[in-house]
Order: C-alpha cells, then structure tokens, then sequence
C-alpha cells in the first residue's frame, strides 16, 4: 500500500482490502496501523540486510563497496523499496513509533556497512582519524539521500556518486603509498585532526 497510494492512503481498510482481509484483523494482530507499518518495516529489512550480507563480506575496497551499494540501490529501486522507504521517512516526522522502526531498521544497514569500513580502513592512516561508526552513518545517510535525490535530478545523484568513487580511489592511493610516506601522512592527518 506504501508502494501504490503512499503514506496518506494506508489504512486499515486500505491494508485490509489489499491482503483480502477483515480489517479488524489488523487492530487484533498488531492494535494500530502504525504497529503494523513497524512489524513490517523491520521484516522486510531485516531480509533485505540478510540478503546482502555475503556480498558485504566479500567487498575488499571501498570501491567494491560502493558498487555494492549502487547494485542495493538499483534493486531497491525495481522493487520499490526507495518509494516505501520515502514514505516511511514522511510518515516518522509524525508518528514516534514509525521514526523509531524506521531508524531501526536503518542502523541494520549502518551495522553491516560499519563493519565493512573497520575490515577495510584497518591498518590505513584514514583510521586513525576516521570516526568509523559516525562514517558508516554518513555513508548510509548518504545514500538515502542520494536515493530519494536521484527522483527530481538524476543526472546530480549520478554526480555525487562518482564524487565519492573519487574519494574511495584517493583513500586507496594513500592505502598504497610506502611505509616512510604512510609515516608522514599519518602525522599529518593527527595534526590536522586535532
């Protein structure tokens, strides 16, 4: 229903005519729309992060990484998922229990990206300045973003994500640099963070 009518059209009666059943059966099973939106929320995502967990395994730069993440966004795309997720970020401004199931359901994404980025900066001069569970949130943050972006200016969104392949290349140069240039950009970037 968050697909087809959006957030304003879900409904008891909307949901329940959908799946062929009475809708007192929504209030018995889950007492309010909202309860049902959150139950939802965080099956559908919890299969989506479960179905993507071995392609994170196997991600071995931030690039692969990136392009796991523009595979994830083409298929939400297709399935609908970046409409639902839209609504669903609507539907939070005004229901406490939807914002909670919504970023929920968003830190299963976070968890997964934030243990790809330790496995990867690990031993790079970026981690020992690089907030990394703040990271994983910017670079979720920045794909709903992007996401909900690409609807009104797809040429930008497409712009922004070669922006970030740029900096995953630069951070693999630095990855590759000798021990004596590590060294100093590595005292550079204490100084700088501090």
């Amino acid at each position: 229903m968050l697909r087809e009518q959006g957030i304003t059209g879900v409904s008891a009666r909307t949901i329940a005519a959908a799946a062929g059943a009475n809708q007192a059966l929504v209030f018995y099973h889950f007492g309010s729309v909202d309860e049902l939106l959150s139950a939802a929320c965080r099956e559908a995502t919890a299969a989506r992060v479960g179905a993507y967990a071995q392609r994170f395994d196997a991600v071995t730069s931030l690039r692969e990484l990136l392009a796991v993440g523009r595979e994830l966004h083409a298929e939400e795309l297709r399935q609908g998922n970046v409409s639902v997720l839209a609504q669903l970020l609507a539907a939070g401004q005004r229901s406490e229990r939807i914002a909670e199931t919504t970023a929920a359901a968003l830190r299963l994404w976070v968890v997964e990206i934030e243990k790809v980025l330790h496995r990867l900066l690990a031993g790079s001069p970026v981690a020992e300045i690089a907030d990394v569970p703040g990271l994983s949130r910017a670079v979720s943050a920045a794909f709903i973003g992007l996401e909900l972006y690409e609807g009104v200016d797809e040429a930008g969104a497409a712009r922004a994500v070669e922006a970030i392949d740029q900096l995953a290349v630069l951070i693999e140069v630095m990855d590759e640099l000798g021990p004596i240039a590590r060294r100093a950009l590595r005292a550079r970037l204490k100084r700088v963070a501090r």
